[in-house]
């Protein structure tokens, strides 16, 4: 997309509008990605590597013009399991082999069907991880001193925080309260002005200022490095490997369906169309960089590719300015972030994790339809109980269900005319059905039972399925069962009004014309005589 945009002439006006906008998302970048970093258990700088690498890449070689790539929520939940588990090495590691997979489904073509996602999936799947990382930010929005690490799970996780409730800090309460207020404050009366950085600096200078009592990046990780680390492959042992395939796999996934959903909204904003296939790519290549300099999952971000449009941005260069004045930041302002609070930093993912919960079209899509109703909290409860990866499986299955169940309701059998006939077909002997809808396996079922009753009496009966949208093998099988049944009673069984694709379908099974009974005068109306 790059190179498209390019060809298309860049000037000093769009190099502007690409600065801005390159400009105000890295505002929102600079705390988030150290946010998310803190959150999934690895150190801030991870974040800003992640951001800086990944985000460069992603915009280089993508297929959407207002992409921005970086550390995103979705993934804390996943890193953070997976460090407690490997160690931050397997993450990198993890994270390098994601890379490789998703560069893989891209070079596939895989990338357009995670357009088949079902939208409640998707909203209970976001809603889900917002509720988990929510609740991960408890610990650090009141102060909470653990005397174990805390745990993954949301359940032990409740009963952990609720354990040390008695060592809550009135001061981390304070601080994470007012980065909320100062954040939606802003939001409110100056929508315009960057209110994630500006909650998070002014909190940080009257945090500083008072000589609150809280945690700190620095108290807690040291000073930020100014430069990115010297680029480094993961170890690639075999055990290695075996223990970080999974992850890679989840982080893929993932991965997948947030950057192609994150560009979707792109699309939806701009009126632009992106390349799913390459997209795909960007994000495989921006992953395994990313791992290279010591950060972790990188895959497109809503939020922030939503303020890139917003803000102006015209080209993937946007993205790239993005990530350099992240690095600017790194390198001249690194000093100044050890000052922040980690209650800030809380408060500031609280407000992201509330956006997340879809909560209008939680209603919407529980009130309009019992299939979507089950999908969606089937979808919610898993994520949020149980497992991610888990989630999107189950929802998309049982989402598939639904579907299947909805259009084998919408297929039936009718007795009458034909609407496509020769007049001289008309017979006492002969019968007429209409056959409407898609005859495929899930329908086959309900269909099977009438024209088993159909079968019993041995007659002739003409088949009108000039409505059937679609026919698979499973349904064009059931077709040739009922002609198989009247032959061997005496009967027989003529087809009228095949569309091209059906008739493939049907012969395929070895439904011939012409052949039988009533052949003649079928042929007129454009029949296949079963055999």
């Amino acid at each position: 997309m790059s190179i498209t945009a390019l060809r298309e002439g860049y000037g000093p006006a769009t190099l502007r509008a690409d600065a801005v906008a390159g400009l105000t998302v890295a505002i929102v970048a600079l705390p988030l990605s150290m946010a998310i970093a803190i959150a999934s258990g690895v150190g801030p700088e991870r974040g800003l590597f992640t951001a800086i690498v990944g985000g460069f890449l992603v915009s280089l070689f993508g297929g959407s013009r207002f992409q921005i790539g970086g550390p995103a929520g979705a993934f804390i939940v996943l890193v953070n399991a997976c460090v407690m588990q490997t160690g931050v090495e397997g993450l990198m590691l993890a994270t390098f082999l994601s890379g490789i997979m998703l560069a893989v489904l891209g070079l596939l073509r895989l990338g357009s069907t995670i357009r088949f996602m079902p939208y409640p999936v998707t909203v209970g799947f976001t809603s889900g991880i917002g509720v988990i990382i929510f609740a991960s930010q408890v610990k650090d929005m009141i102060g909470l001193r653990l005397d174990g690490p805390e745990p993954g799970p949301i359940v032990p996780k409740v009963e952990a925080l609720w354990a040390a409730r008695a060592t809550l800090s009135p001061a981390a309460v304070g601080v994470a309260l007012a980065t909320v207020g100062v954040i939606l404050a802003i939001q409110r009366f100056r929508p315009r002005w960057p209110s994630l950085l500006l909650g998070i600096a002014l909190v940080t200078a009257a945090s500083a200022l008072i000589g609150l009592p809280v945690e700190t990046i620095a108290s807690k990780f040291g000073g930020l490095p100014r430069l990115l680390p010297a680029p480094h492959l993961p170890a690639l042992g075999a055990e290695a490997v075996t223990a970080a395939l999974p992850w890679a796999a989840s982080f893929t996934l993932l991965g997948a369906i947030e950057s192609l959903l994150s560009a979707m909204v792109a699309d939806g904003m701009s009126g632009t169309l992106h390349r799913s296939n390459m997209e795909l790519v960007a994000q495989g290549i921006a992953n395994m960089g990313a791992a290279i300099f010591g950060g972790f999952c990188v895959t497109g971000t809503i939020a922030r590719t939503a303020t890139n449009v917003r803000s102006g941005g015209r080209t993937p260069m946007a993205g790239m300015l993005h990530a350099l004045f992240v690095l600017g930041f790194m390198l001249i302002a690194a000093p100044l972030a050890g000052y922040i609070p980690l209650a800030a930093l809380a408060g500031l993912l609280g407000i992201v994790a509330w956006n997340m919960i879809e909560r209008h079209e939680f209603v919407a899509l529980t009130r309009v339809s019992k299939g979507d109703a089950l999908v969606l909290w089937v979808t919610f409860l898993v994520v949020v109980f149980r497992d991610l990866a888990e989630g999107i499986v189950l929802g998309f299955a049982l989402g598939g269900l639904v579907f299947i169940r909805r259009m084998s309701e919408m297929t039936g059998l009718r007795e009458g005319e034909p609407a496509v006939h020769d007049a001289d077909t008309q017979s006492a002997d002969l019968v007429t059905y209409h056959l409407h809808g898609a005859v495929f396996f899930g329908s086959v079922a309900r269909l099977g039972t009438v024209l088993d009753r159909i079968a019993q009496r041995p007659r002739a009966v003409l088949l009108d399925v000039s409505e059937v949208t679609f026919v698979d093998s499973t349904g064009a099988r059931m077709i040739l069962q009922l002609a198989q049944k009247l032959s061997s009673r005496g009967g027989g069984l003529v087809i009228v009004g095949a569309r091209p694709a059906v008739e493939t379908a049907l012969k395929a099974q070895g439904l011939t014309e012409p052949a039988l009974r009533y052949a003649a005068d079928a042929a007129a109306a454009g029949a296949l005589v079963a055999p």
